[in-house]
C-alpha cells in the first residue's frame, strides 16, 4: 500500500471501524474460547485463514493438545519486526445477567457488546482484517502476530509461545500487547502471581476439639498473616503514585474446608494472591509465608503426627516497567497519537516477553472497566482508533521507528 492510499484509508476511518474489521470481530466473538475450554476453533480458523493469504502459522500446543498458541509472520523484510499480541481465550458468562447474547457480537448506540470485545478479541481482529493490507505494503519490517491461550487463568500459554521464539532464535524489535487501555499505550504493570495452600489436620468430634487439629483454625491464622504482609506493604512500601494502588497488594480470593459445624475438619484449603510492584521479589514473600506456616506445623503434629501443611505455586507473570524513552514506547505513541499513560495495577502478558529480551508496550482499544463484567463492550470510535493506529504501522517513517 502506497502512503498516499494509507492516508486515504485514515482519512476514510473516521470514527466507524472498516465492514473488514467489523466481520472479524463478529466472527472471533461466536468462538466460545472461555478459558475452561479449547481454543482450537479459533486458531485453526486463523491458520487457515492466514495461509488462505500465503502466510504460514507456527503453532504450540499445551499438554492436552486442546488449546494451541499461533505465531505468524507477515513481510519477508530483513529487518526485526514488531510483535501484534493478544490472548484467545475469554473468562466465563455464567452467573451473569447478560441482555444480548454474549457470544454474538451486538451493536447498540455506537458500542459493540460480546464476551472478549473489549478483552480482547477486537485487537486481534483488527489485526487480523488488516492483514492482506500489511502483506500488500511490501514492509521491510516484517509484522508478527501472536495468538495465547489461558492469559486468563495466569499467563500460562504465551510462556510456551516465547520459548519457542527463544529456541527459533528469533529476536523481534518490539511487541504490542492489546489489552484494553482506551488506545493509551502503558509503559508498566504490577506482576500477579497466585498460590494455592493446602492444610491437613485431624478430624474429631466437635465436643473432643483437643483430639482434633482445626485445619480451617490454622488457614485463619495462615490468611491472616498474609493480610498482615499486605498492610506492611501498605504502611511501609515506597508509594509509585503512577499505580492506582501504589504499593503490591496481597489477599485470600478462595477458601474451601469442612464438613458440619459439630467436626473438627480435617481439611481445608485456599488461594491467595500478590500483585507486586516492578522490583518486588515474589520468591522472598513466598517463602515468608512458607516460613510462617512451618512453625505452626510442631504443634499440629503434637496432635496428628501426619498433619501438613502444603503450597502451590500455580501461576505467575511478572511485572511490566518501560521506559517513556524507549523505542518501542515512542513508536506505540506515535502510532495512538497518544502520550504514554503511565502504570496500571492488572496484569498482562507484556512482562513476560520483556522478560525475554522483547521491549514491550500495551496498547488497545476499550477500557478494563468493561472487562470481566454482563454486558462487556467496546465503543466502536475505540476500534476505529486501533484501525488507524495499525494503518499508521505501514507509514514509512513508522517503519524507519520499528528498524530501531
Amino acid at each position: 500500500m502506497s502512503t498516499s492510499n494509507t492516508a486515504n484509508t485514515l482519512n476514510n476511518t473516521g470514527l466507524t471501524p472498516s465492514p473488514e474489521v467489523m466481520a472479524m470481530i463478529e466472527r472471533l466473538i461466536a468462538f466460545q474460547t472461555v478459558s475452561r475450554d479449547s481454543n482450537l476453533g479459533l486458531i485453526e480458523w486463523t491458520r487457515d485463514y492466514l495461509a488462505s493469504l500465503g502466510v504460514t502459522s507456527r503453532l504450540t500446543y499445551d499438554a492436552s493438545g486442546k488449546k494451541a498458541n499461533l505465531f505468524a509472520t507477515l513481510g519477508e523484510g530483513p529487518k526485526p519486526g514488531l510483535i501484534l499480541s493478544g490472548h484467545t481465550d475469554v473468562v466465563p458468562v455464567e452467573g451473569q445477567a447478560w441482555d444480548t447474547d454474549p457470544f454474538k457480537a451486538t451493536v447498540k448506540d455506537g458500542l459493540l457488546y460480546g464476551r472478549g470485545s473489549a478483552d480482547m478479541k477486537s485487537y486481534i481482529a483488527t489485526a487480523l482484517a488488516l492483514a492482506p493490507q500489511f502483506l500488500a505494503a511490501g514492509m521491510d519490517a516484517p509484522l508478527h502476530f501472536a495468538l495465547s491461550y489461558d492469559e486468563e487463568v495466569g499467563c500460562i500459554g504465551v510462556q510456551g509461545l516465547i520459548k519457542d521464539l527463544q529456541e527459533l532464535g528469533l529476536k523481534p524489535a518490539g511487541c504490542i500487547v492489546g489489552e484494553p487501555t482506551s488506545m493509551q499505550p502503558i509503559i508498566a504493570h504490577k506482576g500477579t502471581h497466585r498460590f494455592r495452600c493446602c492444610i491437613r489436620g485431624r478430624e474429631a468430634h466437635s465436643s473432643y476439639t483437643t483430639m482434633g487439629v482445626n485445619s480451617i483454625e490454622y488457614a485463619a491464622r495462615i490468611i491472616v498473616y498474609i493480610r498482615q504482609m499486605a498492610d506492611r506493604f501498605a504502611q511501609l512500601e515506597t508509594r509509585d503514585y503512577g499505580f492506582t494502588v501504589p504499593y503490591t497488594t496481597m489477599q485470600t480470593g478462595v477458601i474451601h474446608g469442612g464438613l458440619a459445624s459439630n467436626i473438627v475438619p480435617k481439611d481445608c484449603k485456599f488461594e491467595f494472591e500478590a500483585r507486586t510492584m516492578p522490583g518486588i521479589d515474589v520468591e522472598h514473600l513466598y517463602q515468608e509465608i512458607q516460613s510462617f506456616a512451618a512453625a505452626l506445623l510442631p504443634e499440629m503434629q503434637k496432635v496428628e503426627p501426619d498433619a501438613a501443611i502444603d503450597f502451590e505455586w500455580l501461576a505467575s507473570a511478572p511485572g511490566l516497567s518501560m521506559q517513556e524513552s524507549d523505542a518501542v514506547v515512542q513508536l506505540a505513541s506515535a502510532l495512538a497519537r497518544n502520550k504514554p499513560n503511565g502504570a496500571v495495577s492488572y496484569g498482562t502478558e507484556a512482562g513476560l516477553f520483556q522478560r525475554a529480551g522483547i521491549p514491550t508496550v500495551v496498547c488497545g482499544p476499550g477500557s478494563i472497566e468493561q472487562a470481566h463484567r454482563p454486558n462487556e463492550f467496546v465503543a466502536l470510535e475505540q476500534v476505529a482508533q486501533c484501525e488507524a493506529f495499525m494503518l499508521r504501522l505501514m507509514d514509512p517513517e513508522m517503519q524507519l521507528q520499528i528498524r530501531k
